[in-house]
C-alpha cells in the first residue's frame, strides 16, 4: 500500500512538472485563456447562486459575463483615462521630484551633521546619478516588456474578445467540466484525491476570491483617502498599493514608503498632510489584518509572506505576465501538494528505514 502511494504521489508530481512546462512553451499566447479561468473561478459562485434561484444556467452564465463586460467598460472610460493620466505627469515630473528630494535631503542631512558637509555632499550626489541613470535605463526596457507581453495591439484584442468568450463558455460547462474529471480519478484513490482537490480549492479560493476582494477594497480605501488629502497622484498609487496588497506586507510597504515621499515633496515643511498620508497606510494595514484578512481569507491561503514573493519572483521570470497571474494561485495548489508529499514521505519506508514487504 505504501509502494502504491509513493509511485501515485510521484505521478501527480510529474503531471505537474508537465503542466508548468506546458505553461512555460505557450506562455505568449495563454493571457486571455488564464484572466478568463481566474475571472470564471472568480465568478462561477455567483453563476450557481443564480441558477439556484431558478435561472437556467446558460442564462445565468450569460447575465454574469454582460455584467462584467459592464463594469469593465465602466473601469476603461472613467478610471483608466485618469490613472494614464497621472502616469504621465508622474513620468514628466519625476525628473524634478529627484532634484527637489535631493534637496530636501541634502539640506536635512547638513543640517545635522555641518561638520561632514563634503562627505555628504559627494554620498547624496553618487546616489542621485545612481538613481537618474538606473531609472534611464529601465524605462525603455520596461516600456518595450510592457509591449511585448502584455499591451501590444493583438494581445488588447484577444483579452476584449477572447477573454469574455472563455469566461462564458467556462461558467456554461463548469459542472460538466468537473463532473468529467471526477469520473477520469483512479478509482483506488478517488477518495483521497478529491480531498486533495478540496484542500487545493480551499487555497486557491481564498487568494482569488478573498485575497482579491481584499485587494479592491484596500485599493478603494487608498486611493480615496490619499485623493481627499489632496496628494498627488494619490489615485495611481493608492490602487496600485491595493493591487499590491496580495503580497502581505511587501505592497503595504511600498505604498508607504513611495506615498510618504511624494507626500514630503509636495507639502514639506508643513508635517500635517505628511502625517496624515501616513495614517492613512497605518489604518489601511490595521484594517487588513484586523478584519479583512481574518474575516474574508481567514487561514485557508496557508502560504508564508517568503513564499509568496518567491513564487511572484520565480513565475514571473518563466512566464512573464502569465506567470505574475498564476504565482500565487498555484503556489497555493503547489503548498497543499507538498504538504501531502512530505505526509505521505513520513509515512513511508524511505524516511522511516522499515523494509517493506511486498
Amino acid at each position: 500500500m505504501t509502494m502504491r502511494m509513493e509511485r501515485q504521489v510521484l505521478f501527480w508530481l510529474f503531471a505537474a512538472l508537465l503542466l508548468i512546462l506546458t505553461i512555460g512553451l505557450l506562455k505568449d499566447v495563454l493571457l486571455p485563456f488564464v484572466l478568463g479561468i481566474l475571472f470564471a473561478y472568480l465568478l462561477n459562485p455567483a453563476t450557481n447562486f443564480l441558477e439556484r434561484l431558478g435561472l437556467p444556467r446558460l442564462l445565468a452564465s450569460l447575465l454574469i459575463v454582460s455584467v462584467l463586460i459592464f463594469l469593465l467598460i465602466i473601469l476603461l472610460v472613467f478610471l483608466v483615462p485618469v490613472l494614464i493620466q497621472q502616469v504621465q505627469q508622474l513620468a514628466v515630473s519625476l525628473p524634478g521630484e529627484l532634484e527637489r528630494l535631493k534637496n530636501l535631503a541634502t539640506a536635512f542631512a547638513l543640517a545635522q551633521f555641518p561638520e561632514k558637509a563634503a562627505e555628504i555632499q559627494a554620498q547624496i550626489d553618487q546616489a542621485y546619478s545612481s538613481l537618474t541613470g538606473n531609472w534611464s535605463n529601465l524605462a525603455p526596457v520596461l516600456a518595450e516588456s510592457l509591449w511585448t507581453q502584455g499591451l501590444a495591439l493583438f494581445n488588447l484584442i484577444s483579452l476584449f474578445l477572447i477573454t469574455p468568450l472563455v469566461v462564458f463558455y467556462l461558467l456554461v460547462d463548469w459542472h460538466a467540466m468537473t463532473t468529467k474529471l471526477d469520473s477520469w480519478l483512479p478509482r483506488a484513490h478517488r477518495d483521497r484525491i478529491r480531498q486533495l482537490a478540496t484542500d487545493v480549492n480551499e487555497a486557491v479560493s481564498a487568494f482569488v476570491r478573498g485575497q482579491g476582494l481584499v485587494c479592491l477594497i484596500l485599493g478603494i480605501f487608498y486611493a480615496t483617502s490619499l485623493s481627499l488629502i489632496g496628494l498627488d497622484y494619490g489615485l495611481l498609487i493608492g490602487a496600485a498599493t491595493g493591487l499590491a496588497a496580495f503580497v502581505p506586507i511587501v505592497g503595504w510597504t511600498l505604498g508607504t514608503l513611495t506615498a510618504t515621499i511624494l507626500a514630503i515633496l509636495q507639502f514639506w515643511p508643513q508635517a500635517t498632510p505628511v502625517l496624515m498620508v501616513v495614517g492613512v497606510f497605518i489604518a489601511g494595514m490595521a484594517l487588513d489584518a484586523g478584519f479583512l484578512g481574518p474575516k474574508i481569507v481567514g487561514q485557508k491561503i496557508g502560504l508564508h509572506p517568503v513564499w509568496l514573493i518567491f513564487a511572484l519572483f520565480a513565475f514571473s521570470y518563466l512566464f512573464g505576465v502569465v506567470g505574475v497571474l498564476v504565482a500565487v494561485p498555484l503556489a497555493a495548489a503547489i503548498g497543499v501538494l507538498v504538504r501531502f508529499a512530505l505526509k505521505v514521505y513520513l509515512d513511508s519506508s524511505v524516511y522511516r528505514g522499515e523494509e517493506t514487504k511486498s
